[in-house]
């Protein structure tokens, strides 16, 4: 039987990426809970160029980078397909996927979790990001149609976590009176039986961000 480990953290979005492919494979796998202040010589050997989670090893060979780890799952594995068989449709799925991951999750980092000047810069980079993802979003449900897919799942910070960020902090910007295409497929998402069962705590995520705000607003 194939040996697979996942390296990650069970509150990150990242490696929720990864479990939710394995899951939905239905392929069993070990999670090594791992502490990012304090990384193992196995994390350190298995990813050394960038030093972070996830990171995939099956049968001793390690997998680096969430979205490739669930190429390489989709493609390793039987089970429900997860990227396009068609060309182009798979094209557009790793667009909008690399679009989520090199250009919204760092400007919507900044934007809830910043401060100061970085963080009203962020917020209205924030702003323009989300047009374009509302605009892209009318009259689908999910990015790639009528299921969810790999872009979804890259997107899957912005439709569980980003909501609960927005709530722990106590001001809300992501309305659905100015983007209800990106709100309606944040629900949708959320709502997915496919994706629900295999979401974190929402209590924990929430308890863990307020615990934050609230650490950063202490007195120094």
């Amino acid at each position: 039987m194939a040996e697979i480990k996942l390296l990650g953290v069970s509150l990150s979005p990242f490696t929720h990426r990864v479990e939710w492919a394995l899951k939905t494979k239905g392929v069993e796998y070990e999670l090594i809970v791992e502490d990012t202040k304090n990384k193992s010589p196995l994390l350190l050997e298995s990813n050394p160029i960038h030093k972070k989670i996830p990171v995939l090893i099956h049968n001793g060979k390690p997998i680096c980078e969430s979205m490739v780890i669930i190429e390489y799952i989709d493609d390793t594995f039987e089970g429900p397909s997860i990227l396009p068989k068609d060309p182009y449709e798979r094209a557009i799925a790793h667009f909008w996927a690399k679009f989520l991951d090199d250009k919204c999750l760092p400007t919507m980092g900044k934007a809830l979790l910043g401060e100061g000047e970085e963080q009203e810069k962020a917020k209205e980079e924030c702003g323009e990001l989300l047009k374009i993802l509302d605009n892209e979003l009318k009259h689908k449900k999910f990015f790639g149609g009528d299921q969810i897919g790999f872009a979804d799942i890259a997107a899957n910070a912005l439709a569980f976590w980003m909501g609960i960020i927005e709530e722990a902090s106590g001001v809300i910007w992501v309305t659905s009176e100015k983007f209800p295409n990106y709100c309606a497929w944040r629900e949708n998402y959320n709502n997915c039986s496919q994706v629900k069962e295999y979401l974190p705590s929402r209590d924990e995520l929430f308890t863990h961000f307020q615990s934050r705000f609230h650490s950063a607003a202490a007195p120094k």
